[in-house]
């Protein structure tokens, strides 16, 4: 990771429907003894309930915990609540934002790509969705936000699983796997899971883009394309839980991949075209892209119409030379999607 990279704050966004579970998780860093200087965001202190043994000192919208953390609520602008905390004295180990439970996180993923200020500071993380084991199924039915957060979601955090059954739990991945097949995924009870599981996951982070998700590097396109089932004969693995497959119907994944070089002069123009036109449909980008005559990967991430992406490091020695690109979002253009990405391998 670079210098310039490391000193910038992390900052999570938490997501998550009403009740799933986020307050018991924000209450956890605000009290805790984990030695560490946490900074919470949130959108009203009356949802967090904070305890006032807990608090030393205030100051306006800001409370100081006694464990060392601080918690502020967004009125108005995030960017200017996070400029204010990146001027208060002590720097913060990270800071996490919590989203209301009927927002898109993508518009606060969108403030890291946007702002300078911001960027100068601060780095986007990971997008963490707290999930209700028990009801998220209904909510996926009636509320197109709580679509929205599972697919945006670098880590889900399944909470209240002490509350189904086996089968059901079974199922409730099932659906989540069918939206997001490349996010992390937490068991939990009350919320249980360690700190370092959610915060300091450097999902946005193209060093590592690929080291801390192994699953995005399996990513393959059988789940949305039996017809191609041929190509690889290794499809036995992808069925064996004996679980439905759920394809979520207005949201997918598509996975893309080549181990043929690929023409940047083609390339860069066609996935930035994509994205202006498709962008409000493409929840997430990313890549790993290996380009004709270049010896350097090449690493882009997206959110929306946003794109950032940069020369990472040299390939390997043996390393296999392979593009892959994920996108996640809904109705995406999969025919024209294909078609655009192959017409640009270097025949």
């Amino acid at each position: 990771m670079s210098e310039a990279t490391s000193q910038k704050i992390p900052v999570t966004v938490l997501t998550g429907y009403l009740g799933a579970g986020k307050t018991t998780l924000l209450n956890r860093i605000l009290s805790e003894n984990h030695g560490k200087k946490y900074a919470v965001i949130v959108n009203e202190f009356g949802e967090i309930g904070i305890d006032n043994d807990l608090i030393i000192g205030a100051d306006e919208e800001v409370f100081e915990m006694n464990n060392g953390c601080i918690c502020c609520t967004v009125r108005g602008d995030l960017v200017r609540i996070m400029d204010g905390l990146m001027k208060r004295k002590g720097k913060f180990d990270a800071i996490i934002v919590e989203t209301t439970g009927l927002a898109d996180p993508a518009p606060v993923a969108q403030t890291f790509f946007v702002d300078e200020d911001v960027q100068k500071n601060a780095r986007l993380d990971a997008v963490v969705t707290v999930a209700d084991a028990k009801w998220l199924s209904d909510r996926l039915k009636d509320a197109p936000e709580a679509k929205n957060q599972i697919a945006f979601a670098d880590v889900i955090v399944l909470n209240k699983t002490d509350l189904v059954t086996k089968p059901e739990l079974a199922e409730v991945e099932a659906r989540i796997r069918g939206i997001n097949p490349y996010a992390k995924l937490h068991r939990t009870e009350r919320c249980s899971v360690a700190l370092a599981d959610v915060l300091d996951r450097g999902a946005f982070d193209l060093d590592r883009i690929l080291d801390i998700e192994p699953d995005f590097l399996e990513a393959d396109d059988h789940d949305h394309d039996h017809d191609h089932h041929h190509h690889h004969g290794h499809d036995h693995h992808h069925h064996d839980h004996g679980l439905k497959h759920y394809h979520d119907e207005d949201m997918q994944s598509l996975a893309l991949k080549t181990d043929k070089p690929l023409d940047p002069n083609m390339f860069m123009p066609w996935l930035q075209n994509l994205v202006q036109v498709e962008g409000g449909k493409i929840l997430r980008s990313k890549g790993i892209l290996a380009f004709h005559d270049d010896d350097d990967r090449y690493v882009f991430q997206g959110v929306h119409m946003m794109l950032e992406g940069n020369h990472q490091r040299k390939w390997k020695e043996g390393e296999p030379r392979e593009s892959r690109l994920v996108f996640i979002g809904r109705e995406l253009p999969e025919k024209a999607i294909r078609e655009g990405f192959e017409s640009c391998i270097v025949s």
